[in-house]
This record gives C-alpha cells, structure tokens and sequence, in this order.
C-alpha cells in the first residue's frame, strides 16, 4: 500500500475557540471549570493547543486524522518520561467528544519555555550535543506498547523508500530548476540500507517548534503525535534544516548512529525539501525548504571505505543545485 501521508490535511478541519475549550472543560472536569483559557500563540496545523489556567493545557485533534496521534501519546508519554532526560508532555486527563466537539482530547501538564523557532540567545552547539542526547535515550527507552512505524506515524520510522514516488513527482516539476541526476543519486544512497537492529522509538518531528528551551538551553521535547517505532533515521533531518555544516558535526558525534542511518536521514531531508519545494506538500512561501535542499546536496555523509559508483556521483554532482548548466 502506497502511503498517503498528506490524507489527514484532506479531512475537514474544525474551529476550535477557546469558548468551545471552555465548555468542554467545564462540562466533563468541573475542578478546573473556573480557570481561564487562552489559545497559544504558535499553533500547529494536526492539533489546536490552549492554556488552561498557568499549570495546564488542553490539546485537541483539529481533524479525525489526527485522533490517533493524540491517543498514542496518551498511552505511550507517561512510560517514555521515565526514560529520557528532558520533560515531555504529561497527560493528566482525558476527555470525550462534547459540546459540538466530535473527537476525544486531552488535559496535560504544562511545559514552560520558549520554541527553538522563536527563542533568542539559544547556544547552537550545546543544543545540537544536547538534541543528540536525548534522542540518544529515546532510542535506548524500552519500546514497550510502542506501535510500529506505519500510518499514524506518516510512515516515519518505515523506510525511506516508501516516499519514492513523491520523490520523482517533485522532481518532475523542478527539472529545470534543480540538479535532477545529483537528487537522484542522494535518494538511491538513501535507499541502499536499511536499519539493522530491533526496531527503536523515534519522535518522528524533531523541528525547531517541537524544542523548548530556557535560558538558551534544551529543556522540553514536545508533539510527539508522530512517534513510534522503527529507523529511527528519520529523527536526524534536524541535522540539514537548522544545524549549520559544524554544528551537524556535533549532533551526529552525540546521536551516534552509523553512516548508513545517516544516508538514510539525509533521503529524508531530500525528500521534505524536495515536495515542499515543489509545491506537492505544504506551503513554503519563505523558501526554507529550498535552503535546506541546498544544505542537503551541500553535505556528503562521511565516507569509512572506498565510495561506491553512487557516491562518486553524487561528488561529481553536489554544489550545484541552481538552475541546470545550459
């Protein structure tokens, strides 16, 4: 079965105002009826975030696509707590569709701390040692209940290789615009391993929005609506969309993965960027998808042993992403 992991943003989307939160909070847990509520200020586009009180949050599915992901962490955020280094979301309730509203939701704890997206003075380097840790732990974490990599994780922590189609429908309409042969030859690297292990969990989003930090340091992971278990490959695309070439050096010393993952992870990247860039996935009006295709084609992986005919390809190709040599 060919994944469609656009399908969830088909679904129609519901408008969820703070007076709908409300009374969905005062209905089913009147000991919190009183406090006030307030949307956040950045929310994301699977799930609608409001403050409840100063202690807590109500999170609620924007489209059934997205029911899933919010029970997953349900069940799954409270064991994986234990095990990795930094604060994730703490459920503390669940509620059942009310109010008009049609699917279940959640109460958790909240997490204090600006996003790596909108935070200033955050140490980079530290950041990337530190990401590499705790996605270091999170492998290592017990996958217990955790369910294996498929739908409800938009086939993060499958194999890359589930994307192929995409991969040539964008880069059929950036022909002229991208070198096709050099995104060729990073996506046949990608898809010449496969992870060789148990499978391990992965947070499957690991994004600037996604990292919360205070005073310039790494304190929260949050969203993990599409974790699961699998490669965990997919988790270091981080590594090309916001780490500069030195800082990439950093992370990948402290995720420790071999070269293949990270082949892998980079096929990842090139994928993302490639349909954002092309217009087959969601908007990118400020271009930062195409940046990260350049920081991608920039960046060979490490090579241990003599390169294979692929590798040498992608040499002789990368550096020249612009527009095709007439």
């Amino acid at each position: 079965m060919r994944p469609r992991w656009r399908s969830a943003h088909t679904d129609p989307v519901i408008d969820i105002s703070p007076e709908l939160v409300r009374a969905l909070v005062s209905s089913q847990f009147p000991q919190w009826g009183d406090l006030p509520v307030r949307a956040v200020d950045r929310q994301g586009w699977d799930n609608r975030t409001f403050r409840l009180g100063g202690e807590l949050t109500v999170r609620l599915p924007s489209a059934e696509g997205y029911v899933a992901a919010v029970a997953k962490e349900d069940r799954c955020l409270p064991e994986l707590a234990r095990h990795v280094p930094l604060p994730v979301p703490e459920p503390v309730a669940v509620g059942a569709p009310g109010a008009g509203y049609p699917f279940a939701w959640s109460v958790r704890r909240w997490l204090p701390g600006e996003t790596v997206e909108v935070a200033t003075g955050v140490g980079r380097t530290r950041l990337a040692r530190d990401l590499g840790d705790f996605l270091t732990r999170l492998r290592e974490a017990p996958v217990g209940r955790g369910p294996a990599a498929g739908r409800h994780s938009y086939f993060r922590g499958c194999h890359p290789s589930v994307y192929g189609d995409e991969v040539e429908a964008a880069l059929e309409r950036l022909a002229d615009s991208v070198d096709v042969a050099a995104c060729r030859a990073v996506w046949a690297q990608a898809l010449t391993s496969a992870w060789p292990s148990p499978p391990t969990w992965f947070h499957g989003d690991v994004s600037v929005g996604n990292l919360l930090t205070t005073d310039g340091v790494l304190s929260a992971v949050i969203d993990f609506g599409s974790s699961g278990v699998g490669d965990p490959a997919c988790d270091l695309v981080i590594a090309w969309n916001h780490f500069t070439a030195e800082e990439r050096k950093v992370f990948r010393e402290a995720v420790g993965l071999p070269d293949d993952a990270w082949r892998r992870a980079r096929g990842w990247a090139l994928w993302k960027a490639l349909v954002s860039t092309a217009g087959l996935s969601s908007p990118d009006p400020e271009g930062r998808q195409r940046r990260v295709l350049d920081q991608v084609m920039e960046d060979a992986v490490v090579q241990h042993r003599e390169p294979s005919r692929t590798a040498r390809t992608i040499q002789r190709h990368e550096g020249h992403l612009g527009p095709k040599p007439s």
